[in-house]
């Protein structure tokens, strides 16, 4: 039996584990990095915490005989994606990074584009008094010296330093076009702040700005290491893993 690790987290892994058949020969272990403290499980064997490293990782391949990895976690996870690539590449396990695409801007919207959370921070100055936080948890400490007044939108309560002026909003997607426009004019939003996540279950909150007119700071993703095959195209990441091994 073919034996794949899928590094989830997202929808796009959920529904990769439920779509590869063990009638194939194919099983699945998706591993979960367990930040979220009510995780949507996919279907199938799961683990919950990280691996240890570049080095733990390369021993629980080679321990547990995986055949391929596909790396099907959040567009931001940079960190977890750069260890499975060395990983994949000191054992020999093919690995597919499986991305959702990009957003991109369309006719109307205000972005400004940066590279990092720092930079997102900076850009902040100058938009406006009221942010609408949308990054999730993670991160929120580089807003933590800002004056601004802040509404933070997260699933779970951030762990980190928070802006001085700010109220928690605990959430979890999808959102309507119609209640992100009504979140927005509730809280007298001036400027949006965003990662590059893409996909449709949190998008409405670009329809929303756009429909407003609300400037959007958008933090643009980091590359993927060279060399990695990569799709978002859940069809080809499918027939990739059903014929590794």
């Amino acid at each position: 039996m073919r034996r794949i690790l899928v590094l989830g987290g997202t929808r796009e892994a959920r529904t990769l584990a439920a779509r590869l058949d063990p009638e194939q020969d194919v099983e699945v272990i998706s591993s979960l990095a367990g930040r979220v403290r009510e995780p949507v499980l996919p279907v199938g064997r799961v683990r919950i915490g990280g691996f240890g490293g570049v080095e733990g990782l390369t021993t629980w391949l080679r321990d547990n005989d995986i055949d391929a990895v596909v790396d099907a976690t959040h567009p931001f996870a940079a960190r977890i994606t750069a260890n499975a690539a060395d990983a994949a590449d000191g054992t020999g396990v093919p690995l597919l990074v499986l991305r959702r695409a990009e957003w991109t801007s369309r006719p109307g919207d205000r972005w400004h584009t940066v590279p990092d959370l720092a930079s997102a921070a900076d850009a902040v100055a100058g938009l406006g008094e009221r942010v609408f936080l949308t990054i999730g948890r993670q991160g929120v400490d580089a807003f933590a010296d800002r004056p601004e007044w802040f509404l933070v939108r997260a699933i779970d309560p951030p762990d980190v330093g928070m802006p001085p002026r700010a109220e928690l909003l605990l959430a979890r997607g999808p959102f309507t076009v119609d209640d992100e426009i009504a979140l927005l004019r509730r809280h007298r939003i001036d400027v949006v702040v965003s990662k590059n996540s893409g996909g449709a279950l949190t998008e409405a909150k670009l329809d929303a700005a756009r429909a407003l007119g609300v400037p959007v700071v958008m933090v643009a993703r980091a590359p993927i290491p060279a060399g990695v095959p990569t799709t978002s195209d859940l069809d080809v990441a499918v027939a990739w893993a059903s014929q590794r091994g």
